[in-house]
């Protein structure tokens, strides 16, 4: 029999339960919440931060800052919210540490205008995407999937992976990186007619014999 996975309200449900408790004093059930989320923060690390030594510090900071601050959980919004905002600040903080040179926006800013009319309107989800699992678990295609997405400037990475990739929502993005629903809109149209540019040779030529 296979396992039916566990809706994401339950598991909402089980976090507050489990936050309530930490808070009262049980404070060794934070790792409960570790084994939960320690894994998806690593993928989450690596895809913002590339390197595994930066990917894991990003899930002992996280971790580290969700259970120092967590009498502070207010329960306005899921705990997966918020300690993806705690995961976000870190990785920012993270990048403007190492950052030695602005990133280079304009291809992005500028790239609806020099797209064809058609590409921009299908550009709603990345080519990618929309492949069959089998497909997406190509090695060759994973490795291009990433080094497109890291090739992002990290303002339009994060809203890339908080939306395709975290499948939060348009408001709970905006509500994570303190943007509009508008600016977080933008950047992701943006983010994805950029992938589909940057993956399209390789859909066109590196996947015919498939």
């Amino acid at each position: 029999m296979k396992n039916n996975p566990i809706p994401a309200a339950a598991v909402a449900d089980e976090d507050t339960a489990l936050v309530q408790r930490i808070v009262a004093g049980e404070r060794e059930l934070f790792r409960v919440l570790v084994e939960r989320y320690a894994p998806r923060l690593y993928t989450f690390g690596r895809r913002m931060c590339r390197n595994e030594a930066d990917a894991e510090d990003l899930v002992q900071e996280t971790l580290f800052n969700a259970f120092r601050h967590l009498p502070e959980f207010r329960f306005e919004s899921r705990f997966k919210n918020w300690l993806y905002r705690i995961a976000v600040n870190v990785c920012r903080k993270r990048h403007r540490r190492l950052r030695q040179a602005a990133e280079e926006e304009l291809p992005l800013e500028d790239l609806e205008k020099r797209l064809p009319e058609e590409t921009a309107r299908t550009a709603a989800v990345p080519l990618w995407a929309r492949l069959p699992l089998e497909r997406l678990l190509s090695e060759e295609l994973i490795a291009q999937v990433h080094e497109a997405i890291w090739s992002l400037p990290e303002k339009y990475r994060v809203v890339l992976l908080l939306r395709d990739i975290e499948e939060f929502s348009t408001e709970e993005t905006a509500r994570l990186l303190r943007l509009t629903p508008g600016n977080v809109k933008v950047r992701l149209h943006r983010a994805r007619l950029y992938l589909r540019e940057r993956l399209k040779g390789y859909f066109r030529h590196g996947m015919q014999g498939t």
